[in-house]
């Protein structure tokens, strides 16, 4: 059965604090089968973790779900905005990999990545290295039949956006109902409310802020555009599986200019369902990892 609104997080098996070289530290959090095939899970920009439950908590019963927010995101402190940018994230999802394996032993893994952190690995060093697959939900790439110059100008259009919201609440209630009005009018019930609580965090004031600040949101986006360039669909080194959201959907993205250009990955999309595909059709989603452990020999038809 799917979790249903309220959502309610369980408390994880483990808890691990996973150093990096600059000082920072990451936290992981393991739930769901020790003795199933490991997903390994994170997010995209701004967002954390915990949000994406709706999507995750349905497959703890097959999997042993590893799940951790990026450096400067969720659970982890807020730390100095100059590592913060996409090779960070590369190498802090290359650590995360290895130190997951290191803490809870070698198995069969999974990456599961949205938007920011599947454009990460995507551009990482190790390629997919040491996973038995790769699963990218909607990777912000570039959105269908558009050239690059007008995917640029998309980009600059969201980085102003970005700049431009609000960055303190008086109540969790009034994020709430920013969320519930956009992006999240097509998500399933309590999402919006499970989103704030996860991003937010209050201050002495009382009031609320957002736990990844949106000058650090908006460095993300305003270089999305050079690195989504990067991506080599060639040079991964493990399969690759992309769901996407619908493309007739507004502001949602295809993972190439054109999908000749990713002949070797296996490419599908969730329609009506847009950016946010996760809590929009959370089921659908986790069908299409549990298809894709499938086809990789990780589980039983």
């Amino acid at each position: 059965m799917p979790p249903q609104a309220p959502f309610e997080i369980p408390e994880p098996c483990a808890i691990d604090k996973v150093p990096l070289p600059d000082g920072e530290a990451i936290v992981m959090r393991r739930h769901g089968n020790p003795d199933g095939p490991r997903l390994l899970i994170s997010h995209g920009n701004g967002l954390a973790i915990d949000m994406y439950f709706p999507f995750w908590g349905t497959l703890l019963r097959e999997f042993d779900v590893v799940v951790f927010d990026l450096r400067n995101h969720g659970w982890n402190r807020v730390g100095d905005i100059y590592r913060h940018n996409v090779p960070q994230f590369a190498k802090d999802l290359d650590r995360m990999q290895a130190a997951v394996t290191q803490r809870f032993g070698e198995k069969p893994t999974i990456g599961v990545y949205h938007s920011l952190s599947a454009l990460a690995v995507s551009v990482s060093e190790s390629r997919g290295t040491g996973y038995a697959g790769l699963f990218l939900l909607d990777p912000p790439f570039c959105k269908p039949g558009h050239t690059y110059a007008e995917f640029d100008e998309m980009v600059e259009f969201a980085s102003r956006m970005t700049r431009r919201q609000a960055t303190r609440f008086q109540s969790v209630e009034d994020y709430v109902k920013l969320l519930e009005f956009n992006p999240f009018r097509r998500a399933v019930p309590g999402a919006a409310d499970l989103a704030a609580q996860s991003t937010l965090r209050r201050e002495r004031d009382g009031a609320f802020v957002l736990r990844c600040p949106r000058e650090y949101q908006a460095q993300i986006v305003d270089y999305l555009t050079a690195f989504a360039a990067l991506v080599d669909f060639d040079a991964m080194c493990c399969p690759v599986k992309v769901l996407g959201a619908d493309p007739t959907v507004r502001y949602t993205y295809l993972p190439s200019f054109s999908l000749t250009g990713i002949l070797d990955w296996d490419y599908d999309f969730v329609p009506e369902a847009g950016h946010f595909l996760f809590v929009e059709d959370p089921e659908t989603c986790a069908r299409r990892v549990r298809e894709f452990a499938v086809a990789l020999g990780l589980l039983s038809a």
